[in-house]
């Protein structure tokens, strides 16, 4: 079974390992590890049993009014299995109050985004046309 959290808690770079496959020089698990410590907002996804991390997605914030969802990334045995999925709703669902929340991906990913509810532009985004003038206090 897959759990979610918002935390790092329980989890070290060993639970990091198998991602950023296909990258030329991908980042250590121990810089994973710090990238997600520093990211405003992370949620990653665990496999119960394991207890490693299978998936994760990232997000930057001013809080105010726009996001950037830098990273989301399933490992390739838990692919196609709804993770990446999930992962999107959770950060789409915790920036909800923002006006833009924005992503950059390649083309043959955005049906994918499209189906969380996302549009197609120069990148992928979402506008928040409620909160166009800032999120409430």
């Amino acid at each position: 079974m897959i759990m979610f959290q918002d935390t790092l808690d329980g989890i070290t770079a060993e639970h990091l390992r198998g991602f950023f496959v296909g990258w030329p020089d991908p980042p250590t698990p121990e810089t994973h590890y710090q990238l997600l410590r520093h990211s405003q907002h992370i949620i990653l996804a665990i496999d119960d049993q394991s207890q490693h991390v299978v998936g994760f997605v990232t997000a930057l914030s001013d809080g105010i009014l726009c996001a950037y969802i830098p990273l989301l990334e399933i490992l390739p045995g838990y692919q196609d299995q709804g993770i990446g999925s999930e992962l999107m709703r959770r950060m789409l669902a915790r920036l909800h109050d923002l006006y833009m929340i924005d992503l950059l991906c390649d083309v043959e990913l955005q049906p994918f985004y499209a189906k969380v509810g996302m549009r197609p532009a120069t990148g992928m985004m979402f506008r928040n046309y409620a909160r166009q003038s800032g999120a409430s206090a």
